[in-house]
C-alpha cells in the first residue's frame, strides 16, 4: 500500500507560478513511477506529467515548456513546478503512483489539490 498526500495548490493569477508536492508513505520502495493528473470541472481526468525511476520525464503537450516534474527519492516526494499558468490550467491536480508486483501494476491516488488560475 502507498499513501499519497498532495499540497501546494491555491489561487494564482495568470502568468504566475505554483509548486505542487506529493508526499508518499507506505511501500515507497515499490514505486516504479509517479505521475500528476488533473481534472477540470465537467472534463475527464487527464495526464499532465510522468516520471519513471531511472527515466526521463514526459509531459502533456499542453504543459510542455511550462511545467516541470521532479522527484526527491530521499524524501519520497514528487513535485510539479508550474510556471506561466493559464486559466485553462485550473483543475484539481492528483498525484498517482505505480507499483509493479509480479505481472500486476497497482495504482494509488492522492486526494487532490485545487489549482485555480484567475485571468
Amino acid at each position: 500500500q502507498v499513501q499519497l498526500v498532495e499540497s501546494g495548490g491555491g489561487l494564482v493569477q495568470a502568468g504566475g507560478s505554483l509548486k505542487l508536492s506529493c508526499a508518499a508513505s507506505g511501500s515507497t520502495l515499490r514505486i516504479s513511477a509517479m505521475a500528476w493528473y488533473r481534472q477540470a470541472p465537467g472534463k475527464q481526468r487527464e495526464l499532465v506529467a510522468t516520471i519513471i525511476s531511472g527515466g526521463s520525464p514526459n509531459y502533456a503537450d499542453s504543459v510542455k515548456g511550462r511545467f516541470t516534474i521532479s522527484r526527491d527519492n530521499a524524501k519520497n516526494t514528487v513535485y510539479l513546478q508550474m510556471n506561466s499558468l493559464k486559466s485553462e490550467d485550473t483543475a484539481v491536480y492528483y498525484c498517482r503512483s505505480s507499483v509493479v508486483q509480479g505481472t500486476h501494476v497497482y495504482y494509488y491516488w492522492g486526494q487532490g489539490t485545487q489549482v485555480t488560475v484567475s485571468s
